[in-house]
């Protein structure tokens, strides 16, 4: 993404706000699909009866549509509300206003031209009946979510992986090029997550990428409502998203409020002047979400943070226009009625206007009280991390996001440091601790999403030195700590790849996801001994957390480390759970009278990877680098 040019600004500057209206690709027709019916794009393609969010802003565009006037044909329980129309002479917004009892049907929207009233073509809207798929079910920390980037998992159609027209053609030897992946691989590959003990699956974005290079990971996107054809069709992702549910696997849409890709249709003529941000020349964000707490700093830094773009591909919205704001929110709310979708992952969460991701949240809450939400915050520290999330209890303004959750950063690198650097007063695992030490900054720590890795950090087993005792101390970490574990796709065979210099390294093909793979990694036949070692502590350790409320729902205590030996205690009424990780470079001898305030009453320790019974009662002997997880006994 950072090999880009600053093709938007050249694209900018021919097309203008009256361009003509170049020839979109067609769409499929489907009713509930977006689509370029005839000369006209309808943006939403359909809503529902019965939604809290019944006043429908529908974009329209079409070269020349504000010579026309606009009413409705016959209908039940739905008005026209209003109708306005872009700085561009090719859209317009018409709002409907559809009535709580109002039937399902098709609302006929007329366009008449101003000159004659002569009705010219009809729009035909549908508002459906909600179905009663499951839908908007929400995360807890009993689960677990699997991360998978579509392109590079699994190829079950190779007929979509070149779809004629799109800019960027398959090649699987290009790190950052297409290599196949799409919707029909995950779906075949659902009994093996559902078997290692995954219960939600987060995909990268899978909306339309219709860039010409780097299209692969999804986040530059060209359609808001459609997926992309190489990865398979909006059919194709219900049919994934039921075939989840009907596994017991929530589904996860990653959602881009932030920014869309350069190849947008609206680059080619926007909306409105202030659809997206502009700045005399190309003017990138400076990544610095501190500045929006910072009491010292500049209204300059404040607004590139905000409004510099992303990356030069990747045009920065502006969600301060009313417009775009229900746009954003309109495509959020249609996705997870559409789709069934249980929670949403947002990307660049600090990026976009606050005050909108605050009406953003709450909207898709209203509407799902039981949608799940986290972001990306990826900062360094606590404070601007956990500045951003819902009911912050030490935030001063009169703010709240309504963003439950965060993605765990912080903890993120404090583990990592644990198991790559020297044990001192402050540096290695005490890092952690004191990271932990903050939780006090939170409402509810424990509805954050913790994880070792993701698809923009070197992978795991690369960060520990490939160390496998290290990757087990990491693990055992994750699937014991509080919050809700993220794993990244690989991570159960030890895939290995380095941020630098090309994300292409941290993103690379599952082996055995494509038919002419030698090597098939989804079967332990597949996999060496030791990646079979690593499946299997995994795999324990999913299965026996899924059974373990103290994991999932008891509290946690932890003690100051010794010596490079963190000891901390997950605890209900029903169990308790001792896990002592050993991050030192040499074996410990771990005492237990220090810890007797959670041991009282107990005897015995059942080390749940081995089976193996540790008394309590005399100390104990850790390797370096050395994982254990006790099931206490009385």
């Amino acid at each position: 993404m950072k090999k880009t040019t600053a093709l938007c600004w050249l694209l900018l500057g021919l097309a203008g706000l009256g361009a003509n209206h170049a020839q979109l690709p067609a769409v499929e027709q489907r009713k509930v699909v977006p689509a370029v019916l005839g000369t006209y794009r309808m943006e939403p393609p359909n809503w529902w009866t019965g939604m809290r969010h019944n006043r429908v802003e529908i974009l329209f565009h079409r070269p020349g549509l504000q010579a026309f006037d606009v009413r409705l044909g016959r209908v039940r329980g739905v008005t026209l509300e209003r109708v306005v129309r872009g700085d561009s002479p090719n859209y317009l917004f018409v709002t409907l206003s559809i009535a709580p009892k109002a039937p399902p049907q098709t609302v006929p929207i007329l366009f008449t031209h101003r000159d004659s009233a002569e009705v010219r073509f009809t729009a035909a809207f549908p508002i459906l009946a909600r179905n009663s798929d499951p839908k908007a079910q929400g995360l807890t920390p009993r689960d677990v979510v699997y991360l998978v980037m579509p392109d590079r998992f699994a190829n079950g159609d190779p007929s979509n992986d070149n779809v004629p027209g799109m800019l960027d053609t398959l090649a699987r030897d290009a790190l950052l090029g297409r290599h196949g992946g799409d919707l029909k691989g995950i779906l075949d590959r659902l009994d093996y997550l559902q078997d290692l003990g995954i219960t939600a699956l987060w995909l990268n974005p899978e909306l339309e990428n219709d860039q010409p290079e780097a299209s692969y990971h999804g986040y530059a996107i060209t359609d808001l409502y459609r997926i992309d054809r190489r990865l398979g069709t909006n059919e194709l992702y219900r049919q994934l998203v039921r075939a989840c549910h009907q596994r017991g696997l929530k589904v996860i849409r990653d959602v881009v409020p932030n920014h869309i890709g350069s190849h947008h249709y609206w680059m080619r003529d926007l909306p409105m002047r202030d659809w997206v941000n502009i700045w005399p020349s190309m003017t990138q964000t400076n990544y610095r979400a501190t500045t929006l707490l910072d009491p010292y700093a500049s209204d300059y830094d404040r607004k590139r943070f905000s409004n510099g773009w992303f990356v030069p591909t990747m045009p920065d919205l502006n969600q301060q226009n009313p417009h775009v704001a229900n746009y954003l929110i309109q495509q959020a709310l249609w996705w997870v009625e559409y789709a069934g979708i249980d929670a949403f992952r947002i990307d660049t969460y600090t990026y976009p206007d606050q005050a909108f991701m605050s009406q953003f949240c709450s909207a898709l809450r209203s509407e799902y009280p039981s949608l799940f939400l986290f972001g990306e915050i990826w900062e360094h520290g606590v404070i601007p991390q956990g500045f951003f999330a819902d009911n912050q209890p030490m935030r001063r303004a009169n703010f709240d996001s309504n963003l439950p959750s965060v993605l765990d950063f912080q903890l993120c690198f404090a583990f990592h440091e644990a198991l790559t650097r020297e044990q001192t007063w402050t540096e290695g695992v005490a890092r952690l601790y004191y990271t932990f030490a903050k939780d006090y900054f939170y409402e509810d720590p424990t509805r954050n999403v913790v994880f070792v890795d993701n698809h923009d950090l070197t992978r795991f087993f690369s960060t520990v030195g490939e160390d496998l005792n290290r990757w087990k101390c990491g693990i055992a970490w994750l699937l014991t700590t509080r919050g809700i574990p993220q794993l990244y796709y690989g991570t159960e065979i030890l895939s290995t790849g380095f941020e630098a210099p090309s994300h292409g390294n941290i993103r690379k093909d599952f082996p055995g996801g494509w038919p002419e793979d030698p090597i098939n990694k989804f079967t332990a036949e597949g996999r060496t001994p030791q990646e079979n070692e690593a499946f299997h502590f995994l795999r324990t350790l999913l299965h026996y957390r899924y059974r373990t409320s103290a994991l999932y729902a008891g509290r946690l205590m932890h003690f100051v480390p010794e010596r490079g030996v963190y000891v901390y205690f997950r605890y209900n009424d029903a169990q308790t759970i001792m896990v002592v990780l050993n991050t030192a470079k040499e074996e410990r001898l771990l005492e237990f009278e220090r810890f007797a305030e959670r041991l009282q009453g107990f005897r015995t320790g059942r080390d749940v990877l081995s089976g193996q019974t540790v008394p309590l009662n005399r100390p104990l002997t850790m390797q370096a680098f050395t994982p254990l997880v006790l099931e206490l006994e009385r």
